[in-house]
């Protein structure tokens, strides 16, 4: 079938980057659902796609987006059809900035009446802190946990699961506003490395003690500060690089950013106890869908029992996505940024 999107078609500035237009959809698998979108979520990985830094990202011209909102109105022949006109938040490699959405049954979840903009935050960015502190890893009473971007998407998300896991939480952000919206979201200590060297500041904080995990989706030189905050026995968790996307001079910035990571010898980090980890949930819904299904419904439920809040960046009619763009990669918005058709 045939719908609306907006395609990648160049890399650059979010006012000459996309273009809206007629694509046609691939047949529908045996496995998998139509949803007709009201709405998608952008995430800080379509930035870097569109600066031509994301590896996964399809060649162009594409259709980035990972998740959706909307209505089931098709199904393949191993889906249940009790699906058909619910309303659901589905995770989508790719292709969510269309009126019409391809995915697999195990991508989607029920949604009720949640409010859009919360429903998709549960989603790629949902999934992913729930997988990273509750499913592969899990937080513990007790331990230090340094969150990096604390106020975005998944780092908000992060506060609250480490503080319900009994830990105490460190919370890295770059400016006033989103340290007390991390402070409302109960982190004990916010930290704007905008102001000050967040390793200094966390080193005065808990003297001899160690971070006993780090949440990075930053990369570059916060990954030798992080190491050299850790404890025996803790972990960093990898999952993102949005420090690469600061770089101007193309090849020479991303080998100035492996550059600022240092080397790592398996060896030493054995002998030290120290475990380094990388999540890519794009990986993980490919190989173990049980899996994401799972986190997605732990996360809705969670919402749904009133543990977790989600933050609202910001909601944009569809003709705004250059300006919602534009937002997400300053760096300056908080919670997840949602666009309506």
């Amino acid at each position: 079938m045939k719908t609306t999107a907006y395609s990648l078609v160049k890399k650059g500035k979010a006012e000459q980057a996309f273009q809206l237009n007629e694509i046609e959809l691939p047949a529908l698998k045996e496995n998998e659902v139509i949803i007709e979108v009201a709405s998608f979520g952008i995430n800080y990985a379509d930035v870097m796609a569109r600066n031509g830094l994301y590896r996964e990202a399809p060649p162009m011209p594409c259709v980035l987006g990972y998740e959706v909102v909307g209505t089931v109105i098709e199904v393949g022949k191993l889906v249940d059809t009790s699906i058909l006109q619910k309303r659901v938040v589905g995770f989508t490699r790719f292709g969510g900035y269309a009126k019409h959405a391809i995915t697999t049954k195990d991508a989607i979840v029920e949604i009720g009446d949640i409010p859009t903009s919360n429903a998709l935050s549960l989603a790629t960015q949902g999934v992913t802190a729930y997988y990273m502190a509750n499913y592969s890893f899990p937080i513990r009473a007790g331990e230090n946990v340094l969150i990096h971007a604390a106020a975005g998407g998944v780092g908000t998300l992060l506060i609250q699961l480490s503080k319900q896991a009994g830990a105490t939480v460190f919370a890295k952000v770059s400016s006033a506003e989103k340290q007390e919206k991390c402070h409302s979201l109960g982190a004990d200590y916010t930290i704007n490395y905008k102001s000050m060297d967040y390793q200094d500041k966390i080193e005065s904080l808990i003297g001899t003690k160690r971070i006993d995990v780090s949440f990075n989706p930053v990369g570059g030189d916060t990954f030798k500060k992080d190491r050299a905050l850790m404890g025996f026995g803790s972990r960093m968790v990898l999952f993102g690089g949005s420090q690469l996307s600061e770089g101007r001079f193309g090849i020479f910035s991303q080998l100035n950013f492996l550059r600022k990571m240092g080397r790592i010898i398996p060896a030493f980090m054995m002998m030290q106890s120290k475990s380094l980890i990388g999540v890519n949930m794009l990986k993980i819904a490919d190989s173990k869908p049980e899996v994401l299904n799972h986190c997605m419904k732990e996360m809705v439920k969670l919402y749904q029992d009133g543990k977790i809040v989600t933050e609202n960046g910001g909601e944009y009619a569809h003709s705004s996505l250059a300006e919602a763009h534009t937002l997400l990669e300053s760096g300056k918005s908080i919670g997840k940024i949602t666009i309506h058709w």
